[in-house]
């Protein structure tokens, strides 16, 4: 034993009766005056070691409260390494502290954690420094939505491709988790275009605003990378599709497809409702699943998008969106706000998110 630890083990043999050493106040006095000796220049790795095993194997009689406050030292202790890993798998009150900011954790004991322990210690997990793309993937795949907002929000995470794809997936039938995608600076732009859809205007703006300003050198390897991302969600058929999309090929065969013609066609009613979104597809060059979501949910945002990227006009846009608009006390109010609406995508955003659809659209 060296000369620190012989003057340190008084000490020690004080670790056993901690549990019952007054107040917190106490307590917390006696383990600073041990770690505070384990600072000193004489104290030696096995100096550490040595009280790292004593409280570890002392800590096992003691109170959760007594546990708790012992974690709080314990988190920023980065030789403790024994304790730190028996703590993470108590309860929260006491794993959180450590969880969080202890550097003496290895990796396969917080995978542990995850694989084993409560949502409540995920979400610490998800706080730390520094996070693995390993243990990223592994809180994706058991944490809940909260927990996985979490890891969004921490940009010293680090996440890989494949875990922002089962994200960007969640997300899509989560508002919980739409925001903090959009928010990241490190998401692949094609997941933001693919999430496009789902949000809500506010996010869709935050979406435009972030591919408006990515250099095309990013945005062409984003592009390869969307063409090994093919979209698998199809529209089952109207069963006039056929019929319609006769017609529409012979207006463009004709050269009479364009913004005129989808007023035209939307103006015709019911029986011209699939001719129109076939003919919105072929202008913007995007699969029908597209526009018929686009449609039917009257998403003015989105067609708007469509519009301003693939050429439609104003005019033709603002028709439109008064006719589809589900507020009709908004759609009698005038063509102002639609117009304001369609000049506030900016047109290159809107290309390069067209593009992104147009790439599985040819695939």
């Amino acid at each position: 034993m060296s000369e620190t630890a012989t003057q340190l083990a008084p000490r020690f043999a004080q670790l056993a009766n901690l549990d019952g050493a007054g107040d917190s106040t106490a307590r917390r006095e006696l383990l600073r005056q041990v770690t505070e000796a384990l600072d000193t220049p004489g104290a030696g790795e096995a100096d550490i070691a040595e009280f790292d095993q004593a409280l570890a194997i002392a800590a096992a009689d003691y109170s959760k409260q007594v546990r708790a406050e012992i974690a709080l030292i314990v988190a920023g202790a980065s030789g403790l390494k024994r304790v730190a890993e028996g703590f993470v798998f108590d309860d929260i009150e006491v794993a959180g502290p450590i969880l969080r900011r202890s550097s003496a954790l290895s990796e396969a004991t917080l995978l542990r954690v995850v694989e084993q322990k409560s949502q409540e210690h995920l979400l610490a997990v998800t706080r730390r420094q520094h996070v693995s793309q390993t243990l990223s993937q592994a809180l994706v795949a058991r944490g809940d939505d909260t927990v996985v907002g979490s890891l969004l929000e921490n940009e010293r995470a680090q996440i890989c491709d494949g875990t922002y794809e089962r994200i960007a997936e969640r997300a899509e039938g989560s508002k919980l988790l739409q925001g903090p995608l959009v928010h990241r600076q490190s998401v692949p732009p094609e997941l933001l275009n693919n999430l496009y859809l789902k949000a809500d205007a506010k996010l869709k703006r935050e979406i435009m605003s972030r591919l408006d300003g990515i250099s095309p050198e990013e945005m062409e390897k984003a592009f390869q990378r969307s063409r090994s991302r093919i979209s698998k969600t199809y529209t089952a058929q109207p069963g006039d599709f056929d019929a319609a999309h006769t017609r529409i090929e012979k207006m463009a065969h004709a050269g009479q497809l364009g913004s005129a013609a989808l007023v035209a066609l939307l103006r015709e009613g019911a029986a011209s409702r699939t001719a129109f979104k076939l003919a919105l597809a072929r202008i913007s060059e995007v699969e029908l699943h597209v526009v018929e979501r686009v449609v039917e949910s009257r998403d003015l945002d989105t067609l708007a998008l469509l519009c301003r990227g693939s050429g439609v006009d104003r005019a033709a846009f603002t028709t439109l969106a008064i006719a589809l608009d589900p507020d009709p006390n908004r759609a009698m109010a005038g063509a102002e706000a639609f117009m304001k609406l369609y000049e506030s995508v900016p047109v290159t955003a809107a290309q390069r998110a067209l593009r992104f659809w147009k790439v599985r659209a040819a695939a």
